[in-house]
Order: structure tokens, then sequence, then C-alpha cells
């Protein structure tokens, strides 16, 4: 902070994204409190596309296991397999993912606060003040005071900070997930195999999302997805366990939390706060992919409040969520569409496998997945798969 105690931004929330962003801002030499509290970790697949791996320099001992494969299953148990050509997705455990982030950070220069965040508030004097209280603390302790110029409030779907300061960041709409970390099975499971993710579209296990099975190294991660209140997750994934033979291993951990599908319509509040992350609602709607967007948007939120403190205009703020959307929107639309009408029925998740099968499908989906681009070179296979779609759609191709 400066000879005045004021910190020129101040990150609440430790995930990817203000991990990154708090990384970020500390290497161009701004002075930054990473505030987080440490010990939670989030339900996660884990997969990382090539291009997170390069934009972000993510070191290989963090990659836990290189997927060649994935393999979508329907509701009648139909399995179509999808090969990764040309490169591999990368899992990583968020456990160990999300601390190298934050030590990174903390290595360039920001400061590591641990504790929680209680309440964004000016002093007299205008100055923005997070209010915080460490960790450990006894009940009644008064909170400790953050001075700062910007908040970037990277603190999960149920952000603390949107809800304070972004009207309309408490109406984020969110799938609940669930997942159970438990060791990789020695011989336990038959169809098991620690370089593909399956995929489990079925509305027993989910009755609007999917559930899966992801391996990471001498881990794997088995859970599933519902905006359903009332729909047991736990149940689900026991259900699953036993369907696929993992209720023979071990139970390492369990973990469960609100993913938002859907990026909120304004990411600051024109004045001193920028959402990053779930907090701004980017995880990818279909796919639930969150950890490469999570990590951009952290970029931008960063890039956003460095130019706000350099120049002093809110309105610099509100350039993180239009460059992210200039950059995303488009796959976000597709994909929001895409969840509402295939996931909406055991009938049409057996047509969306089927779908699968289909090797434009797969050829476009993977390089759009690693390298988080729309591909639009080849706009014959687009057609083709627009048709082959439409006889899916409306019943002209056989299930």
């Amino acid at each position: 902070m400066d000879s005045a105690g004021i910190f020129d931004v101040v990150v609440v929330g430790g995930g990817p994204a203000g991990a990154t962003a708090a990384h970020d801002l500390a290497r161009q030499g701004r002075t930054v409190a990473l505030l987080d509290k440490a010990g939670r970790i989030k339900p996660c697949g884990g997969a990382i596309p090539p291009r997170a791996i390069r934009d972000f320099d993510i070191p290989n001992h963090l990659i836990v296991a290189r997927i060649n494969a994935a393999r979508m299953i329907s509701p009648t148990d139909k399995e179509v397999d999808m090969p990764v050509e040309n490169g591999f997705v990368g899992m990583v455990d968020r456990d160990v993912f999300d601390e190298f982030l934050r030590g990174r950070a903390a290595e360039a220069g920001a400061e590591r606060l641990t504790g929680s965040f209680e309440a964004v508030e000016r002093d007299a004097d205008g100055v923005t003040v997070v209010t915080w209280t460490p960790k450990g603390a006894p009940d009644g302790t008064t909170p400790l005071r953050l001075r700062t110029r910007c908040v970037i409030g990277a603190d999960g779907a149920r952000s603390q900070v949107g809800k304070q300061t972004v009207p309309g960041a408490e109406k984020i709409p969110c799938v609940f997930a669930y997942h159970e970390i438990v060791e990789a099975p020695k011989g336990e499971v038959a169809k098991y195999d620690g370089q593909r993710c399956d995929v489990v579209y079925n509305g027993r296990f989910s009755p609007d999302f999917y559930s899966w099975i992801f391996p990471h190294g001498d881990k794997v991660s088995i859970g599933t997805g519902s905006a359903h209140k009332g729909f047991s997750l736990r149940g689900s994934v026991a259900e699953l366990r036993a369907a696929t033979g993992f209720d023979k291993v071990k139970t390492i951990r369990r973990e469960g939390a609100p993913i938002p599908l859907k990026p909120l319509k304004k990411w600051d509040n024109g004045r001193d706060v920028v959402l990053a992350g779930d907090a701004a609602g980017v995880v990818a709607p279909a796919s639930g992919e969150g950890i490469y967007y999570a990590m951009l948007c952290g970029r931008l939120a960063a890039e956003s409040a460095a130019e706000f403190v350099a120049t002093g205009d809110p309105r610099a703020l509100a350039t993180a969520r239009k460059r992210f959307m200039k950059a995303h929107g488009r796959v976000f639309w597709i994909l929001g569409i895409m969840q509402y009408f295939w996931y909406s029925s055991d009938k049409r998740r057996e047509k969306f496998v089927k779908i699968c099968q289909d090797k434009d499908v797969q050829r476009l989906t993977w390089e759009s997945y690693m390298n988080k681009e729309l591909v639009r070179r080849d706009p014959l296979a687009h057609v083709r798969i627009f048709f082959k779609d439409l006889a899916h759609l409306f019943g002209f191709a056989r299930a």
C-alpha cells in the first residue's frame, strides 16, 4: 500500500479468477491485497484446455492427467467415444492448483490475507474500505479495514461483494454441483480409463444437467449437477458409483457448491468494484467449464482495475465484461441454447449423444474447446452439422 495506507486493489476471493487478477496486478507493480478464506475446495471436474496452459503459464507438474478422449453415455447406456486429436485435455486438482495460483500471486508481490470478507464501505474522505475478519478470530472480533482504490469481487457464485455493490448480482441463476474425490481404481472398475473423461447424460443421475467421471491421476472426480430443488445430488452420485463399480473404492473427500451458468448483465458498480469468475457468472452453459473462463475474466478484471486506478475514470471497469463477451458471448449463447433444449428430457439426451458420433461434430467441438474460438475455416462442416441437427430435432434420423 502507499504512504497513505491505501492499496491500489483489494481482491476478494483466491480461486482461479481472484488469484490470476492479483498476480497480474502485482506483476505490473500495483499494490494488491488478496483476501481468501483458505481451506475451501470447489467441486470441479478439473479440466483445462491447452490454451489455458499456454496463456497462464501452467507448469506441467500441476497436470495430474492428460485426457485423450471423452466418452458420452446416453440414458440407454449407448456409448460414443470422442477422441481428442492433435492435443489433450489437462486435468488439475483444485486444492493444489488454486493454492499454486495464490502462492504465485504472493511471489509476484500481492499481500495474502486469510479471513472472511465482511463489507465494502467508504471512509469520510471518500476512500473505499474493505472490512474483513481474520481466520480463527474469536466471535465478536472487530473487523479489520483495508483502504483501497478498487475492489475485485472474485468470491464465488453467491458473491457477497456482488450482492452488496452490483445491482442484479443476487439473482444469478445457478446449478448446484456435488462431487466425490475417490481413489483411482486398481482393477475394480472394468470400464475405467485413466486417460478418458466419461460424461453421463441420464435423467436418473441428473434431471437437467449431466454427471461425470473424470480421472485425476491417482484420484477420480465423480459428480453431478442440477438446478432442481429437492433432487438428491449425494444420492445420485452414490447411485452412479454403484452402477459403475466405483462404490468399491475409497472416498477421499466430498464437496458441493453452486455453479453459475449465465454471465451477469453487469459486472461493475460504476464506481469502484468489478466482479470476476463465478461472481460474474462466467461458467459455460451445457459444459459447465469454468477454470479457463475464470482465469481470463480475472485477467480482464485486473486490466480494467489497473486502467481505473491510473485514470480515475470508473467507466474503465465496464471494459472487463465488454471484452469478455466480445470474445466468448456467442459461444455462451450457443451453449445456453444447447443446454435448454438437449438436456430437457432423456429422449433428447439420447439424440444428443447420437449426434456426438458425427466426425464433423467431434472435430469442431474439440478444436473450439482446445483453442477457445469458434471454428470458422470449415463452413461446409457447420452446414452439414446444422442439417444433421435438424434431422435429429424433428425425428428424421434413427435413434
